[in-house]
């Protein structure tokens, strides 16, 4: 599966999705994009977009695009806040489809 971090989880938080193939989007060149076209941007590049943004799935309408999305939802954004998050974040990239948004939350 080929991960894109949004700008808005910890960078380091990728060091966690092994086997996934993980890439920031600030690695990627697509931090400074507004969702919309952050996603249009990934398509093809990437199956599924991890966001802590929670408006991101009723902002975007994600029918008919190539990749999924999935929600991180914690006590707060940084990396001690989302570790215990990865288990489930593992299980839900194994298992989301495109078009998809799923919610891992604690």
């Amino acid at each position: 599966m080929r991960v894109l971090l949004d700008a808005c989880v910890p960078q380091d938080l990728r060091h966690e999705l092994d086997p996934h193939e993980t890439v920031t989007a600030h690695y990627a060149g697509l931090a400074h994009l507004s969702n919309g076209k952050l996603l249009d941007a990934m398509a093809g590049a990437f199956d599924v977009l991890v966001t802590t943004d929670a408006q991101l799935p009723t902002q975007q309408n994600l029918d008919g695009r190539p990749l999924a999305v999935i929600v991180l939802r914690a006590g707060g954004i940084r990396l001690p806040d989302l570790l215990p998050l990865v288990p489930s974040l593992l299980r839900a990239l194994d298992d989301v489809q495109p078009g998809e948004v799923w919610i891992v939350e604690s």
